[in-house]
């Protein structure tokens, strides 16, 4: 079913927009809040008619798109995850985290506008890219650290297992020494 949307729709789209959706999705949820009509002939009339005024409506969605992009912008958030003794996460970072961190950052931005070029499953300093509106796009930067505690301890295991592979090698060396000191001695017996 074809409409126009009258408000913006998070992940349908913006004002005055046509869009195809399912007649269910149509009848039940946009058309009783006032969120879109149906794209018919008398419909886009007035559509036509409303463009001054859906217009006006356009630019100060932009508008706070624009205050939005320069809170964002520039701006580097800090995730603190798990990691193992490859340096791998426990799973992915989803845009979901990043929208929740953003949220404690005192920016509020769909999860769904965000992208993040590939997968982050591993420690470092990533670009992640919000949609804010048609053409306003910000970028900020998204820094995943590991926890101090088990930076800690991953250290001292670090530091167990060089110190395990040192104790091996010790012990191969003298071991090593001693077959040698038997091999000479018993050839300066014979």
């Amino acid at each position: 079913m074809r409409i126009i949307l009258t408000e913006k729709v998070k992940a349908l789209g913006t004002i005055g927009e046509i869009v195809n959706v399912s007649a269910g999705f149509a009848r039940n949820f946009l058309f009783p809040k006032k969120l879109a009509i149906l794209a018919d002939d008398k419909n886009s009339n007035v559509l036509k008619d409303k463009q001054k005024a859906l217009a006006k409506k356009v630019l100060i969605e932009k508008a706070s798109a624009e205050v939005l992009k320069k809170k964002v912008e520039g701006l580097t958030i800090e995730l603190i995850k798990k990691v193992g003794l490859n340096g791998r996460l426990f799973g992915a970072v989803t845009t979901q985290e990043v929208a929740k961190e953003l949220e404690k950052h005192g920016v509020v931005v769909e999860r769904r506008l965000l992208t993040i070029d590939g997968s982050i499953k591993s420690l470092g300093t990533y670009d992640v890219k919000a949609k804010l509106f048609n053409d306003v796009t910000a970028t900020f930067k998204l820094k995943i650290s590991i926890d101090a505690a088990m930076a800690e301890q991953l250290k001292k295991e670090q530091a167990d297992a060089q110190k395990r592979n040192a104790d091996k090698k010790a012990r191969e060396a003298a071991a090593a020494e001693i077959a040698k000191a038997e091999a000479d001695l018993a050839e300066s017996e014979s």
